[in-house]
């Protein structure tokens, strides 16, 4: 790899494209790594640390789904898996690098300045989304340092935090979705973003890394002919693939996103990027969404949208007339969020002061991102926009469904979703109000007034412009006046008068209106081209209407008064009921043959009656496939022909002539028929009324099963939750178990191998647990675990023990004691509380030691050393043993008139003359100093009785060899002389 990266760094410097360097040094710019986990999580998470070296520079942070009620397990078992220090956090911690921190249970967190910071949620378990708020505040914060990693889990928790995370040029990282215990979150942010690294679990850490080591800091060198040139190749092979010009995107982000490329592909050249665009249609497809940075949220910047709905709108709202319709622009508007949020604030504010004016408002939404102009127009939304969208607007403006929200159709249907280029294709005009945020960021300086003047040609007087928080019209205070600069609201100045149009093809230059000194130039040319429409309309088109599915009239264009007229009653706008007799049949059936084809469908010759007699009608119905503001109405057109003559009317094909009493009798049968079909008529009529009814009963019933879906839904949601907490949860308590087990197994060794004879009981003296060499002892089964210890048949002639068992248990003080069996064997019994981990008594444990060995010497050695007493008491030897300092520790069978006594402790100074101590003293030491034994005859005087003896002393030796005192021993050679 190393070698890699300098081959990569030398031909950067060979063939300069961009200028590499790398910091040595990370102070506060370290990389810091939001790690998204839910269930399934924790098994993600041992494999990524398994394989996550401890130097690698990156401080590594993890939120995860967790039960409020249950302390999490995760810190203690992940130490397992990695020598990296795993924090609990908590409030006001420091981020260093190197270092893992886990969110506590029941609290959200966020980072400011490398600090993190705790916050107690506000929302209900349920719907919490603790991963998209970390993200958010972690892009904020750490910008091109920021790392988001979504690993295993359920819902969608973290596909919109990763969105800002890209915004700031940070680094995605996805666990490959079929890779994944639960592949819900993964799969919902691989679909939100162009994740930097798809990978297993175990792979991403080392995908990381490398990314990180090959990622350079580009700085563009202008005076370079090859590195303009490969940027206008990428440029050419993008608007070759998207139809779309970046040539005025702005260098540095359009940099950014090919060195994001580029590393991802290990290129080292912008000339082996072109290549391999070439190469890659699909890289050409990427690079164009990467550009793109669809970023957006429900009512982004709130105090933005509280400002529009507090005072912006309900000003301009005032100056319109009644029935007017508001034209609303919002350009970039992604996946549609912007123009919602428009649309349910203008909704709020109709509400607040109940719409005197009838006001509604056209909303036009458009962006370059035809893929994301889908997800606009389908209006639904995932679960984690609720942490956008307050509980009272998601109750009333959209409805559960599935996973997610979908948007109501009222609010729907105030928007037309379009793809379209602002730079290229025709702007919508006539508006009141444009909306353009973190659009303009990305263009260059010419591109920005460009679009500026654009928004200003397309605004009515006083229309409002609303830009991103970071943008700002320029030098075109002379077109817009500021509504407030630090929100960046902008208002258009009633004055100006626009004197060019913008013309936005690749030259990007102005086309000007040639001005003329005659007062009937271009506006008396569009007044003639008016007037000359108005005549033609009047006078030569047939009268039309323009009705919807249902029939009902939209718009009436000429007369129509010989071929509809109101009905008596309740007013009734449906084009079937006004049609006049003659007329209403034939439109009928026209009407649904229309619906069910595109093509024209016309009747010659309808005899319709109207107040001034007969007339005939060439009847033409249309269904509408353009433009798309009318798109699947009908249009219906009368053309008034003239009578048929009666020799017309009477000649066949042949040449023949009908005589009148056959027409009269075939006219009395064509009305008959018409007769019997009006009978039929009246009576699917009944029949529909009969099914309107049946429907209002069905659909009053579907809201009240759509009442109960959503409160299903949403205990589902809930219970989705709860189960995956559950899920993380149950994932710890496997591996405890397995902690357990494992440890139980050791336990169980050690005891064993002991063979200490152990038996553990409860407090009311039940058995518990038991060793194999209890069986020894007691006559015990597992089918006694259970049952008190008591009742079992033993060999100890303890009769005490239950006794003694209850005196600990209520003294805490063990007791110990050697018993004899049956059978002759020995067992030291010691009785002990049981204390838990937390220092609670919780039963005894009772351990048989066997110690029928050491009884058994112990017995010997007692008859040894009676038989050495004895063999010493009958003879006039005395056996004594000093210290170093010549302290007697033992005596036996004292010669002089002395008892043991009154000699141990003692020195002989204290109890003999000064003379004889003195002399005794020099021999003593002397051995102690050289080691050496010493036999000698001694005389001495005790209370005035002389002694003739002779001493026999040798050095006292430990098992080691080391001189510890002398062993002596005397015998008496003479009878005791009287002074």
């Amino acid at each position: 790899m190393k070698e890699k990266t300098a081959n990569s760094t030398k031909n950067l410097i060979d063939k300069p494209d961009v200028l590499v360097t790398k910091s040595k040094s990370i102070n506060h710019n370290f990389p810091v790594a939001g790690i998204g986990a839910s269930a399934g999580g924790l098994e993600a998470l041992e494999v990524f640390f398994e394989n996550t070296p401890t130097n690698s520079g990156i401080a590594y942070i993890i939120i995860q789904h967790q039960d409020p009620s249950h302390v999490s397990l995760l810190p203690e078992l992940l130490q397992k898996k990695t020598t990296m220090k795993i924090n609990l956090v908590t409030d006001g911690m420091k981020v260093k690098p190197n270092s893992i921190y886990i969110i506590p249970h029941n609290k959200s967190m966020s980072i400011l300045n490398s600090t993190l910071l705790l916050f107690d949620p506000i929302e209900p378990a349920g719907f919490r989304l603790p991963i998209d708020l970390f993200f958010r505040s972690l892009a904020t914060d750490k910008k091109e340092n920021s790392i988001a990693i979504i690993l295993s889990g359920m819902g969608s928790d973290g596909s919109l935090g990763i969105k800002a995370i890209k915004e700031n040029n940070g680094i995605v990282l996805v666990q490959k979705p079929d890779t994944a215990k639960f592949n819900s979150m993964p799969q919902f942010a691989t679909e939100s973003v162009e994740a930097d690294i798809i990978a297993p679990a175990e792979e991403l850490p080392s995908k990381l890394i490398a990314f990180l080591e090959n990622r350079p800091k580009i700085t563009i060198i202008k005076t370079e002919d090859d590195f303009k040139n490969s940027l206008e190749k990428i440029i050419s092979l993008l608007r070759e693939t998207s139809g779309n010009d970046f040539s005025m995107y702005k260098k540095n982000t359009f940099l950014r996103r090919i060195e994001r490329r580029k590393e991802v592909h290990q290129i080292a050249t912008l000339k082996n990027y072109v290549r391999f665009l070439q190469e890659n249609t699909h890289e050409c497809e990427i690079l164009f969404k990467e550009l793109l940075i669809g970023v957006t949220a429900f009512f982004r910047d709130t105090d933005v949208w509280e400002k529009l709905k507090q005072v912006v709108f309900p000003e301009i709202l005032s100056r319109f007339p009644k029935n007017y319709v508001m034209r609303a622009w919002v350009t970039g508007c992604s996946t549609g969020e912007e123009a919602y949020s428009l649309a349910i604030i203008f909704r709020e504010i109709m509400a607040r002061n109940n719409n005197p004016k009838n006001i509604s408002l056209q909303i036009f939404a458009t962006d370059l991102d035809k893929e994301a102009i889908e997800k606009a127009r389908k209006g639904y939304f995932n679960f984690n926009i609720s942490s956008d969208v307050s509980q009272e607007r998601l109750q009333n403006y959209f409805t559960l469904e599935g996973d997610g929200f979908r948007i109501n159709n009222a609010v729907r249907e105030m928007i037309v979703f379009a793809p379209q280029n602002v730079t290229n294709d025709p702007p919508f005009t006539k508006l009141d109000f444009i909306s353009c945020r973190n659009m303009l960021i990305y263009m260059e300086t010419e591109l920005q007034k460009k679009v500026i003047k654009l928004f200003n040609y397309s605004l009515n007087p006083n229309g409002v412009l609303l830009l991103g928080t970071s943008e700002t019209i320029g030098n075109n205070g002379d077109l817009f006046k500021e509504i407030d600069t630090k929100l960046k609201i902008f208002q258009r100045k009633s004055s100006i008068q626009i004197s060019e149009l913008i013309d936005f093809p690749s030259s990007f230059n102005y086309t000007k209106i040639v001005k003329t000194d005659k007062p009937n130039s271009t506006k008396q040319v569009e007044n003639i081209q008016t007037l000359a429409d108005q005549f033609l309309l009047h006078k030569f088109v047939p009268p039309s209407v323009l009705v919807n599915e249902k029939g009902d009239i939209l718009y009436i264009s000429g007369r129509t008064g010989k071929y509809l007229e109101p009905v008596a009653g309740k007013a009734n706008w449906n084009v079937h009921s006004m049609a006049r007799e003659g007329l209403n049949h034939e439109l009928l059936s026209a009407f649904h043959e229309a619906l069910q084809h595109h093509k024209p469908v016309t009747i010659h010759n309808i005899k319709v009656t109207s107040n001034e007699g007969y007339s005939y009608v060439n009847l033409m119905v249309q269904r509408i496939e353009n433009p798309l503001a009318i798109k699947d109405m009908i249009m219906i057109v009368f053309m008034e022909v003239n009578p048929y003559t009666e020799t017309e009317n009477t000649i066949t094909k042949n040449g023949s002539k009908i005589t009148n009493a056959k027409q009269i009798e075939l006219e009395k049968d064509l009305q008959r028929c018409r007769e019997e079909i009006h009978t039929l008529q009246d009576e699917m009529e009944t029949s529909q009324e009969e099914l309107k009814a049946t429907n209002e009963e069905l659909q009053s019933t579907n809201e009240e099963l759509q009442s109960t879906n959503e409160e299903l839904t949403t205990s589902k949601e809930e219970m989705q939750s709860l189960n995956e907490e559950l899920q993380t949860v149950n994932s710890e308590l496997q591996l405890k178990i397995s902690d357990y087990i494992r440890s139980n197994d050791d336990m169980k060794n050690l005891l064993n191998s002991t063979e200490v004879a152990t038996l553990f009981i409860d407090r009311g003296l039940n058995i518990r647990k038991y060793t194999d060499q209890v069986t020894k002892i007691f006559k015990i089964r597992n089918t006694d675990i259970g049952r008190p210890f008591t009742d079992l048949v033993t060999d100890l002639k303890y009769p005490e023990i239950e006794e003694h068992s209850k005196q600990v248990t209520k003294s805490l003080v063990f007791k110990e004691n050697a018993i004899e069996t049956t059978d002759g064997k020995w067992f030291n019994v010691r009785i002990m509380p049981y204390r838990t981990i937390d220092d609670h008594i919780d039963g005894l444990v009772i351990t048989f030691t066997d110690i029928t060995t050491h009884k058994n010497l112990e017995v010997k050695l007692k008859e040894s050393e009676e038989r050495f007493k004895i063999s010493l008491q009958n003879t006039p030897i005395s056996v004594f043993n000093q210290d170093k300092n010549l302290v007697y520790t033992w005596i036996h069978n004292p010669f002089i008139n002395l008892k043991p006594e009154e000699i141990i402790g003692k020195k002989d100074e204290d109890f003999l003359s000064q003379e004889y101590a003195s002399k005794l003293k020099v021999i003593k030491k002397n051995v102690l100093n050289t080691g050496k034994g010493i036999n000698t005859p001694l005389e001495l005087s005790v209370n005035n009785i002389n002694y003739s003896y002779t001493l026999f002393i040798d050095a006292l030796k430990d098992s080691k060899g080391t001189i510890i005192g002398i062993t002596g021993a005397t015998w008496d050679n003479s009878k005791q002389i009287q002074k």
